[in-house]
């Protein structure tokens, strides 16, 4: 059996120093199981990233479903009993709710045991039976979350996972606390996330290298280019960690309809937002959920959902699809093979 992990980060900033004489500060850690970076420019920026750093950590331990001490952890072992979770963990659990609902189902954070059942969780990888998935679907679905006030209940057999949403959620107050700090510019990469304040001190956009999913293990492989200035962009793709067994491979983006690996027809979904209040936790959730939903589907819940986002689109038939909001914020990649598309 072959697992594979993540190797690169899915969203690269590219063009890190400018020529302008603005040097920057910049703190890399380990949090939320991923290598995050934080940079920023100003006199406020050395405290302001050790601000962000330690309100990362605590936000880790406050959402990893893997510490035993954390406050999902202590709702997931409840046993069906009521938590007082307190306010932060109840708001983000409506908030996930929310995008449950828009998407349809695709977005859904109960998915925990059938993770598990994978080994993703612990990268004991295997392929569960049908009947083992059957078993665990009967409890997934937010229907099995209940939230009132701060106090949060799992119906028996439901665990929740805020993996899909937690990094989101972290970017966006991090770019809180560098504004707090009264920044104006910088950015946070925390794996496939990235949140951009301001431009870089040259004056031009920040440069983020969307990889390539068929070379994951080459940093300098792209299937395109974003420029963001205030902005959101993260990106979910199979390739980010799967397995391989008797000749097949198996990716950690799971149906909730089925339980299975989504075979949606598409490699990576990139969400790119203006970088306003929870749209960090809006493009986690929704990149996951438009990689379930597939091409067509994801195309259409962006021109019917109501909400403000664009997309670049990598599918497995080897095109990039990029919807026209992007139009001077979007790049082909030079050599890399796609065939791109703009679409409204």
């Amino acid at each position: 059996m072959k697992k594979k992990l993540l190797c690169f980060p899915l969203l690269l900033i590219l063009a890190l120093l400018s020529a302008c004489g603005d040097e920057p500060e910049r703190v890399q850690i380990i949090a939320m199981d991923t290598v995050m970076t934080f940079q920023t420019y100003g006199k406020a920026a050395e405290d302001a990233l050790v601000d962000a750093s330690a309100e990362v950590r605590r936000l880790d331990a406050l959402l990893s479903r893997t510490d035993p001490e954390s406050a999902v952890s202590r709702v997931n072992s409840a046993g069906g009993a009521p938590v007082e979770a307190g306010a932060e963990l109840s708001e983000l659990l409506e908030t996930a709710a929310e995008y449950s609902r828009m998407s349809g189902g695709a977005f859904d954070i109960t998915l925990a045991p059938v993770s598990s059942a994978w080994g993703f969780t612990t990268d004991s990888y295997r392929v569960p039976s049908q009947a083992e998935l059957d078993a665990l679907l009967a409890h997934v679905g937010m229907e099995h979350v209940h939230v009132s006030g701060d106090t949060v209940t799992l119906d028996g057999g439901t665990q929740i996972d805020l993996g899909a949403i937690a990094k989101g959620y972290a970017a966006d107050r991090v770019l809180d606390l560098y504004r707090e700090a009264g920044l104006e510019r910088g950015w946070a990469a925390l794996g496939g996330n990235v949140a951009a304040l301001g431009c870089r001190p040259d004056g031009e956009p920040w440069e983020i290298g969307i990889q390539d999913p068929n070379r994951p293990d080459d940093g300098n492989a792209y299937a395109g280019l974003l420029y963001l200035e205030d902005a959101c962009a993260v990106t979910s793709g199979s390739y980010q960690r799967y397995f391989e067994q008797d000749g097949r491979r198996y990716h950690h983006i799971l149906d909730p309809a089925t339980g299975a690996p989504a075979d949606s027809g598409l490699l990576s979904v990139t969400v790119v937002a203006d970088a306003e209040a929870g749209s960090g936790a809006m493009c986690d959730a929704l990149s996951t959920a438009l990689f379930v939903m597939g091409e067509e589907k994801a195309l259409d819940f962006r021109r019917e959902s109501g909400l403000d986002f664009e997309l670049v689109l990598v599918t497995e038939d080897g095109r990039v699809v990029a919807t026209a909001g992007l139009e001077g914020r979007f790049a082909p990649a030079e050599g890399s093979g796609y065939a791109y598309e703009t679409v409204s």
